[in-house]
């Protein structure tokens, strides 16, 4: 294969820009490197940790930087419109964080200018590259289960984690923030056949007495175009001190010639510890005991990083720099995510049937 040099802007020095950074720096094929965030503290903290070339605490220096050629945009969930629409403008592939956006309108206005510019964009839905979800993936492929009547995808993970994701934006609800994965998922694994119809309930109480509009538990039924009925839920209000450090989940498919039942819940690798577990996620809380394998993003192990994160960032710059097909989830499968975790809210908030058309 061929291989192009590589110059990388990282937008947002956060802990999933930190790794895509730090990641980057380590791709034989990345001989530039920038990072921003609007905390200059923050740049130069990660410039010094990743070895970058450049950074700013103005996102447009680095995505302008005439040595990029691909951006990573890794801000909050309701600032990502403005950095994809600015790389996409100047001709410069983007990866941006799951969800595509937290509106429907700044979804909408980075798809329009996707199709005005004729970029490319892919959206970082990770579970895509656990490898667990990979060899589910295959076995799908292979038409192992026939035809799929049903299923589940649930997620279960603890308050510590959802206060702090809240905390950074308070429309990152559990559902459009994490949920999305395994509709993702499971639209994946289906790849085709679309969700057309959501019935929803949700329960309040631990992040409404917060403050927060979030659900602590939310159950949703979701019908496909060809009949097939999944089950979605997720459960993020968990004690803090429970020992999931990410997503503990469950997927199950129903078929007419197969069953496929895939159980992530981590528990078969405990770890006690009298001096305390750091969480990866929430600074300054720990467990004293820990489901390793948990953390949705992977682990450093080693001196490199491990997991759905590493794989999906590596295969990324293997694309940019050889043209390898990858199988990063596409805009238009970014809104129909995006679509139907509002579907799901919408119907738990108001105890109504939704359709997606």
């Amino acid at each position: 294969m061929k291989s192009r040099e590589l110059g990388i802007a990282v937008v947002g020095s956060g802990r999933i820009g930190t790794l895509r950074a730090r990641l980057a720096a380590k791709h034989p094929a990345v001989r530039f490197l920038a990072v921003s965030d609007k905390d200059m503290a923050n740049a130069k903290t990660l410039a010094a940790l990743a070895g970058a070339d450049f950074y700013s605490a103005d996102n447009d220096d680095v995505i302008a930087h005439p040595q990029v050629n691909a951006v990573f945009v890794s801000t909050p969930e309701g600032e990502h419109a403005a950095p994809v629409c600015k790389a996409l403008e100047l001709g410069k592939p983007v990866l941006v964080e799951k969800p595509l956006a937290l509106s429907l309108n700044d979804a909408e206005a980075i798809l329009k200018t996707l199709q005005a510019t004729g970029g490319t964009l892919r959206v970082g839905y990770s579970r895509r590259f656990k490898e667990c979800f990979l060899r589910a993936k295959e076995q799908m492929l292979h038409g192992r289960l026939g035809k799929v009547s049903g299923g589940l995808a649930r997620v279960y993970n603890s308050r510590a984690q959802t206060f702090a994701i809240l905390k950074r934006d308070p429309h990152a609800t559990p559902v459009v923030d994490v949920l999305t994965y395994y509709v993702d998922l499971i639209c994946w694994l289906l790849e085709g056949n679309k969700p057309v119809e959501v019935v929803a309930r949700g329960q309040s109480g631990v992040f409404r007495d917060a403050g927060y509009s979030a659900h602590d538990v939310t159950w949703a039924l979701v019908t496909f175009a060809d009949g097939a009925v999944i089950n979605f839920g997720i459960g993020y209000a968990l004690p803090a001190r429970y020992p999931t450090q990410g997503q503990s989940d469950r997927v199950e498919l129903l078929g007419s010639d197969g069953t496929m039942i895939i159980d992530d819940d981590h528990m078969e690798h405990l770890l006690f510890s009298e001096k305390g577990i750091p969480h990866p996620y929430v600074p300054g809380h720990a467990v004293d005991m820990a489901f390793l394998g948990s953390n949705s993003a992977g682990d450093w192990a080693v001196g490199d990083f491990w997991g759905p994160l590493g794989n999906e960032t590596r295969a990324w710059l293997d694309f940019l720099a050889t043209g390898r097909p990858s199988i990063h989830a596409t805009p238009e499968q970014a809104m129909l995510n995006l679509k139907t975790t509002y579907a799901i809210e919408r119907a738990a908030a108001t105890g109504q049937s939704v359709r997606l058309d």
